[in-house]
């Protein structure tokens, strides 16, 4: 998968994506570094992972940082912050990538804390640090966005629940984020395959992501979709703030 971004376009510009020592999130926090933006890894336990990633970065001249932080934990975030300030001096691009909540062992509301609670609490806690003309980009998928409207697996309903309750507390805050000059969208993408999410919803669902797969025709996998979240970073929002990712023909708009 190419870089959706150009070399040297993001220079200057200093960049945080939640969840980023794997997946989607390193995919996309790597194609900013590509093009010239100082990054910041961040990782709740995969310090190892984000510090490989990074090395990696550094090797191909880029700035990169890791920063570990539990998004759940206030301390935790206004460290990871106060690094953030202290080597980079503030942001211009914040993707929030991170969610969870079909982990075990976790409380009964771990996803809704997660993925609504401390998606506010930490786009509020990044405010000072954003500069006029910044870019805030919300990671969700299809069966979080439409689960109003749209049953989705039962294996995966609590998180789409909770993500969706993220989205509508997020999207509360715009008219906050236009005064401060920031803009915001969300990144709606189907079931992506190659994701934690998609194989623990195969482990709990056998055959889940390859029905998915011949109803929509096809499914992104993790570059590509990292892709498409690098570039609603860059390029012009939609007027309902929602940038779609693959098929939505089997989802109804509310």
């Amino acid at each position: 998968m190419s870089n959706p971004l150009a070399p040297g376009s993001l220079a200057g510009k200093r960049v945080l994506v939640t969840g980023s020592s794997r997946g989607v999130g390193a995919d996309t926090v790597s194609y900013f570094a590509e093009a010239g933006a100082s990054v910041v890894i961040n990782f709740r336990n995969k310090e190892a992972r984000a510090i490989k990633l990074a090395d990696k970065l550094r090797d191909a001249g880029a700035t990169a940082i890791t920063v570990g932080a539990d998004l759940t934990d206030a301390g935790s975030v206004a460290k990871l912050f106060e690094t953030i300030r202290e080597q980079l001096g503030g942001l211009d691009i914040l993707v929030l990538n991170a969610s969870g909540g079909m982990e075990s062992g976790m409380a009964a509301d771990y996803a809704l804390t997660l993925n609504r609670d401390a998606q506010v609490d930490l786009l509020t806690a990044a405010l000072p640090l954003l500069q006029p003309g910044s870019r805030v980009v919300f990671v969700t998928s299809h069966q979080a966005h439409f689960i109003r409207t749209t049953e989705t697996m039962p294996e995966y309903e609590p998180v789409a629940l909770s993500k969706r309750a993220g989205e509508d507390a997020l999207r509360a805050m715009v008219p906050q984020l236009d005064e401060a000059g920031v803009s915001f969208v969300v990144v709606s993408g189907d079931m992506i395959e190659g994701t934690i999410t998609a194989t623990l919803l195969e482990r709990a669902n056998p055959g889940a992501i390859s029905a998915r797969k011949e109803s929509a025709g096809r499914l992104y996998n993790v570059a590509e979709f990292a892709a498409e979240v690098a570039a609603a970073a860059v390029d012009a929002i939609p007027d309902d703030h929602t940038r779609y990712v693959g098929d939505i023909s089997d989802f109804a708009k509310a």
